[in-house]
Formats: C-alpha cells, structure tokens, sequence
C-alpha cells in the first residue's frame, strides 16, 4: 500500500444512516477474483436505475462530486455483511478518505487493512461537513495524518483522534502482510535456528 500522510480532497455526500455493504456493492459483483475494478459498480443500485440510466438526483452522479477522494456520511457506514469487497470498491472508485459518525467494526477495519481512513466524528461536526459540502461549489478538506487535524479554506478546523497502531500503518502504508514483512529477519533467523535444531535431533 501507499503510504497515507496528507491528502487535499473533494468531498461527495452519501446523506443516509446505516449504508450497509450491499448497498456500498452489490451481491451480483462479487465475482471478480482481484481486488481492482470495483470501483465502477459502488453504490450501483443508487447510481443506476433498473434499465441501467443514471440517477441524476444521487450526489456521485453530479458533476459537482466527479473526481472526490473524500466520502461523508451518516452513522453505522458500513453495517451489514463482512465483505471486504465494500472497501474495495471504495478504493477503487478513488475515495481514500471516509468520514461517518460510526461504523461497523469490521468494515472500519477492512478499511485500514487496504489503505482507506475511516474517520469518527461527532453527529454534529458531520451535519457541518455535510452543510460547508452543500454551500460551497467544489469543497475540499484537507486531511494531515501526521498532525490528526482536519481544516478547510474556510476557517474549520478539527483535530481528531485516531487509535495510534492503525495510524502507523496508513503512515507507513502497511497491511498485514507489510507488517509481517518489518521482521523478516528476525522470522528467517528463527527459522535457520530451528532448522539447526531438527538437524541436530
């Protein structure tokens, strides 16, 4: 993965609570066996009605939204099956950021796992998200990991806190496997050690 210091994004609105993992994608594209390409089926059955003609009237349809790298929305994001599809597709759609008041825990997870921050604010500061999203043409925020503060160009600022492990992880830009990777040669010493062993029995 790549590391995730600071990002300046777009932010798109999906303004609902409780967006579960089939809504985030859909059972029937699941088939694919690589984590890439995802992305153009996010959300599918909000963007798309059954004829296949865009929804105008859902955000990451709007001209306004093209190009986010920031997702905001209501609590318990990511409730529902486990599938680590759904951060995929989030990925792969180009969002590198979520913020919600909640989650489910193992989408909030699966999200640190493939390079996405999920952020935890209040109710409160998510409706003022949601509202600066709606005043102004084009809004961005800019996310710094290393500072754990949000800010906007038009006076926000917001320090979040973040579980310091996983935040060295998005810092370092390592999953589970990278992680296992930092001690390769302590692991490979062991191993030559317990080779000597079984040699020596």
């Amino acid at each position: 993965m790549e590391p995730f210091k600071q990002l300046n994004g777009l932010v798109a609105p999906v303004d609902r609570v409780n967006v579960d993992t089939d809504a985030i994608i859909p059972k029937q594209f699941l088939k694919r066996i690589e984590r890439s390409g995802f992305g153009q089926f996010l959300f599918f059955e909000w963007r798309f009605d059954q004829k296949g003609n865009v929804i105008p009237e859902f955000s990451l349809n709007q001209e306004r939204f093209q190009g986010a790298s920031v997702l905001i929305s209501r609590a318990n994001f990511g409730c529902g099956s486990s599938r680590e599809h759904a951060p995929w597709a989030i990925l792969d759609y180009g969002f590198k950021v979520v913020i919600a008041p909640s989650y489910a825990d193992i989408f909030y997870n699966n999200c640190f796992k493939n390079g996405i921050l999920p952020l935890k604010l209040s109710e409160e500061q998510v409706e003022d998200l949601f509202q600066r999203t709606a005043k102004y043409e084009g809004y961005k925020l800019n996310v710094d990991l290393e500072a754990k503060t949000l800010t906007d160009d038009y006076g926000l600022h917001i320090a979040f806190d973040l579980d310091e492990h996983r935040r060295q992880f998005l810092l370092q830009g390592l999953d589970d496997i990278g992680l296992t990777l930092k001690h390769a040669d302590a692991i490979s010493a062991y191993e030559a050690k317990h080779e000597a062993r079984l040699a020596y029995k």
